[in-house]
């Protein structure tokens, strides 16, 4: 996730700052696929997650900083629903087809409206740039575990192992 999260980020904003055209159009769908790919995976995740929650926070840190963690865990989950649902609503509104996958249509899921578009594709970087920050706030926080607690949270998080 992590890493298809990364790589979307990264297209969206080479995507955002190109001039549109027929040779670069591909990108586009490019970008609406990973971002339709990683919504699905967060729907799975979700789902995994109610039958098989994650391992607890190894004790240690602060109460403030437990309650950090966890709200920056919530949030990143809710916008990993919310970043591809605003992009999906934006790319309907345009009225244009939202085709992924080299095809695929999805149905469109905001009215098709320059007011529209305008404020979902406002809203779409907004929670891009807030999913970007709580990425970069929970890199420190782990890395912040890893190098200054050192206990074992890194391990556990990259590796998978409940310990």
């Amino acid at each position: 996730m992590a890493a298809g999260i990364l790589f979307t980020l990264a297209l969206g904003l080479y995507v955002a700052r190109m001039e549109p055209g027929l040779s670069n159009l591909w990108l586009y769908g490019l970008h609406k696929t990973c971002g339709a790919m990683l919504l699905a995976l967060a729907l799975l995740r979700l789902g995994w997650h109610v039958g098989h929650p994650p391992p607890g926070p190894l004790p240690g840190p602060p109460a403030w900083a437990m309650t950090l963690a966890r709200a920056t865990h919530r949030a990143l989950y809710a916008l990993m629903l919310a970043v591809p649902l605003s992009g999906w609503a934006y790319a309907s509104a345009t009225g244009l087809d939202v085709l992924v996958f080299g095809g695929v249509r999805l149905p469109a899921i905001a009215p098709v409206s320059e007011a529209w578009e305008d404020a979902l594709h406002l809203a779409h970087i907004l929670l891009t740039r807030l999913m970007l920050a709580l990425i970069l706030l929970h890199v420190a926080g782990a890395l912040r575990r890893a190098l200054v607690e050192r206990d074992g949270t890194l391990a556990r998080m990259t590796t998978g192992r409940r310990g």
